[in-house]
């Protein structure tokens, strides 16, 4: 979940509609620019009973000994240490103490990969010292929600309670949920409008593949992404899909339109946090509130509370991913930039779901939270589309040749997710069949089998 940033330039006023279209157009890039971002959520959990760690002595803690150790710098909200920054990148919390690391923009996977095993390094290491462990599944398999601390920041406290009145399952997203989330430019209006068509497209493919919350509660939850599943009763004017993306000639207006008549969260002013839940942004800027007017800052902010699938802010976020086990975890940014930062493979991304109804996306949608690859749309099963999408990623991949030190392309992140997905199965499958199994139901074993180690030393 993207992080409010106080911005500490003069206000920008907003007194026209073509700022906040201007907005996006300002933030193309030309291809040469092009980075990929990469945000990895983990649940954190005690390795003697896999129940979710408090921020309160736990996680707050090991935020402590990652900036004394590590030279991460700390975020202080009322006190508390709330976040990390460095160089680059930061390490946040979700509400629940999810851990994320927004990593640095990268130029290749490869780069991601070698950030990220410094960061596993960094976690697992500090997590023994406290005995937390942290799961490589796409929820906490253990802790309700009312047995989970909330993060003590001023913008959950404002999130909670309008999540209760308008869902009835924001709650379980705020506190038990993980996701990897993949960030990419564009170089246009028109290149920004076809990634977030094909990308809103692809989301239930994504969604299929990388479906990895089949336990939560300390039970099976009869989804395979029960994370995915969530999202569809959290807050509708804010999540999902996005019909206009679908049009031929959908641009940054639409987008714009849609943001303008979602309620708001927030705004920030002299420090304060005020609750802005009851109005929509194109009310407040309309209309201001409590002599306060609409800045470019406050649009920033509100755009990141938008939660479709697959969003558009000054670049697009794909959110459909469960978070993964670390040996999957570098297949996400690598599908994603293979399929979109190549033209061709663009196109017969779009190709293989471009003939669908609103009515079939949306059915699709629905049926992959339970059925994930063994879905069907119109007769053909996921996992055959899933094996082209892979195909064409690892051929977007190999395209742009960029290698690391052992000579292999970024495709070799998706050897691991090919191989899975010609069997038809997705990383939930197999921990049905082991829970169900050998673990014999024993959180313990989950917990021994899911949690991140260390890396291998090269």
């Amino acid at each position: 979940m993207s992080q409010y940033v106080a911005d500490t330039e003069a206000p920008v006023l907003i007194d026209r509609y073509d700022q906040l279209v201007a907005y996006f157009d300002e933030a193309c890039k030309p291809r040469a620019q092009w980075r990929i971002g990469t945000e990895y959520e983990k649940v954190a959990v005690w390795a003697d009973d896999g129940r979710a760690v408090p921020f309160t002595g736990g996680i707050e803690e090991v935020l402590r000994r990652l900036a004394e150790r590590y030279g991460w710098t700390p975020i202080v909200e009322d006190g508390r240490v709330v976040a990390l920054q460095g160089d680059g990148a930061t390490v946040t919390l979700e509400p629940g103490g999810q851990l994320e690391l927004s990593g640095m923009l990268c130029d290749s996977v490869h780069c991601a990969h070698h950030e990220f095993t410094a960061h596993v390094t960094q976690v697992v290491t500090v997590g023994a010292e406290l005995g937390i462990v942290f799961l490589g599944l796409g929820m906490q398999p253990v802790s309700r929600p009312d047995e989970i601390e909330m993060v003590p920041k001023r913008r959950y406290g404002i999130m909670g309670p309008h999540m209760r009145r308008v869902g009835s399952l924001g709650e379980r997203m705020m506190m038990q949920t993980a996701t990897v989330q993949v960030n990419i430019d564009f170089d246009s209006e028109r290149d920004a409008m076809a990634k977030l068509r094909t990308g809103m497209g692809l989301v239930p493919l994504l969604t299929a593949i990388f479906a990895n919350s089949p336990l939560s509660d300390g039970a099976l939850n009869r989804m395979r992404t029960f994370r995915g599943h969530i999202w569809t009763d959290t807050d509708p004017a804010r999540c999902g899909l996005l019909p206009f993306v679908f049009r031929a000639d959908c641009g940054f207006s639409d987008y714009v339109d849609y943001a303008l008549d979602v309620p708001m969260y927030f705004i920030v002013r002299d420090g304060h946090w005020i609750d802005m839940t009851a109005l929509t942004f194109r009310q407040f800027w309309t209309d201001g509130y409590g002599g306060a007017r609409a800045t470019l800052a406050d649009w920033n902010a509100h755009l990141t509370t938008l939660f479709p699938e697959f969003r558009l802010k000054r670049y697009l976020e794909a959110r459909a991913i469960d978070s993964q086990a670390p040996e999957l975890m570098m297949a996400a940014p690598a599908i994603v930039k293979g399929v979109f930062y190549d033209a061709d493979c663009l196109q017969a991304a779009w190709d293989l779901v471009k003939r669908w109804t609103w009515d079939e996306r949306l059915a699709l949608y629905h049926a992959v939270h339970r059925e994930a690859l063994h879905a069907r749309v119109r007769g053909i099963p996921v996992h055959e589309l899933a094996r082209d999408l892979v195909d064409i990623a690892e051929t977007g991949l190999a395209r742009q040749a960029q290698r690391n030190a052992a000579g292999d392309t970024e495709a070799c992140y998706l050897e691991r997710l090919r191989d899975q997905v010609r069997r038809g199965r997705c990383p939930a499958d197999t921990i049905i069949e082991k829970w169900t199994g050998p673990w014999r139901q024993d959180v313990r074993r989950l917990v021994a089998e899911t949690a991140y180690r260390l890396p291998p030393e090269r």
